[in-house]
């Protein structure tokens, strides 16, 4: 038989479902679903399931569940007063009962709030009533954003630019429930997408203004510098600038660490990119380079061997340098140990390039390239400069 505590649970468990009432203006009560089940067959376990069930019940405490008895004469017992029907009369019975009615008053003036200010949210109300809860003393910050959203849907200025009234960090702390909301009342024509992205940041996602990752790019060649205008021959420049420029017919050597990219030599018809090792994702933005000749110099370990095959998903046409058994090799006695380093699928290696990848991992080896050293790394690149002549 059904006990106090599973009829709160049972009722706990339905408290989405009442707030969505709420929303729609349906009414629930009175609710009974709450089965009594089978009676215990023990005459003692009886009485005190049933006792334990009027003792808690609204007839004793005044709230909560109706217990409907009725008098059955059961085989072994008797005439008894047995539990009928177990039912929640009222709304004001349920919440006292699961202990929800300040909440629950606070929801009310919520919704009539949202539904008032904004009710194209009608839906997202009834998809997410615990969301309403959730951020319960927001709200009308909350509208705020939303209602200058739906009059500017595409601002194209920084987030502390934008004219509301809320503090300076509200947006950013809430972009989470702001993305929720918007999406649900931007038409989808106004909002941004890209191909291929699953993802987007809130500003590239509702057209804001954002701190863009910067590419730092050397010049190898002089002579470039006058060419293209750049007013120096080192530069740190925005992806989005960066995407404009075109240097494709001339060499790319793109480098995981800073210090190969600070020494980087000159080379004739050559610039260099600082990698930054996974950071080189940014690079796929510029489509200028599909057509230039690329070269990449990374870590001898499998990071370094990762981030080449990743590079060269978005560029096919990259070449390796430096990232051999030759230049292991030569180096093997700066070696270090690493932990766990794990060798996986790389679609995007050559053969010798898979090599010697697997052998790094085996060993769990690792040879960075700035214990390479600079007449190393010079004869190599002047070698290599010969040849593409």
């Amino acid at each position: 038989m059904i006990n106090p505590t599973q009829i709160q649970q049972k009722a706990e468990q339905r408290y989405v479902t009442f707030l969505i009432s709420i929303i729609k203006g349906d009414n629930l009560f009175p609710d009974e679903n709450f089965p009594v089940g089978s009676y215990p067959k023990d005459y003692l376990a009886l009485r005190e399931a049933v006792t334990q069930l009027i003792n808690q019940s609204k007839q004793t405490i005044g709230y909560g569940y109706t217990v409907e008895l009725e008098s059955r004469k059961t085989q072994k017992h008797g005439w008894q007063s047995l539990p009928k029907r177990i039912s929640i009369d009222t709304e004001q019975d349920y919440l006292k009962f699961i202990k929800k009615e300040k909440e629950v008053a606070q929801f009310k003036l919520n919704v009539d709030l949202i539904r008032t200010k904004i009710p194209q949210l009608y839906d997202w109300l009834c998809d997410n009533p615990l969301k309403v809860i959730e951020y319960s003393d927001r709200w009308h910050d909350l509208l705020k954003v939303c209602q200058y959203f739906q009059q500017n849907p595409q601002p194209n200025l920084y987030i502390r630019e934008l004219p509301i009234q809320v503090h300076t960090k509200f947006i950013e702390q809430h972009q989470r429930i702001l993305r929720n909301l918007l999406e649900a009342i931007i038409p989808v024509e106004q909002l941004i997408s890209v191909e291929g992205e699953k993802e987007y940041t809130f500003e590239k996602r509702f057209s804001l203004k954002y701190r863009e990752q910067l590419i730092r790019l050397k010049l190898l060649d002089q002579s470039l510098k006058a060419k293209y205008g750049f007013p120096a021959s080192e530069i740190s420049i925005p992806v989005s600038e960066f995407k404009q420029l075109n240097l494709e017919i001339h060499r790319c050597f793109i480098t995981e660490n800073l210090m190969n990219f600070l020494k980087f030599p000159s080379l004739e018809n050559s610039f260099a990119i600082f990698g930054s090792g996974y950071a080189v994702q940014t690079l796929k933005a510029a489509e200028w380079l599909s057509h230039c000749p690329i070269f990449y110099w990374g870590d001898l370990d499998t990071d370094g061997f990762k981030i080449l095959s990743q590079l060269r998903s978005y560029f096919p046409q990259t070449i390796s340098i430096m990232m051999d058994m030759i230049t292991f090799e030569t180096f093997h006695e700066f070696a270090v140990s690493v932990v766990g380093a794990i060798s996986e699928t790389l679609p995007h290696l050559t053969s010798e390039e898979k090599t010697l990848y697997t052998h790094l991992a085996l060993h769990q080896k690792r040879l960075e390239q700035e214990r390479i050293s600079q007449d190393y790394a010079d004869q190599f690149l002047q070698n290599l400069m010969q040849q593409s002549v």
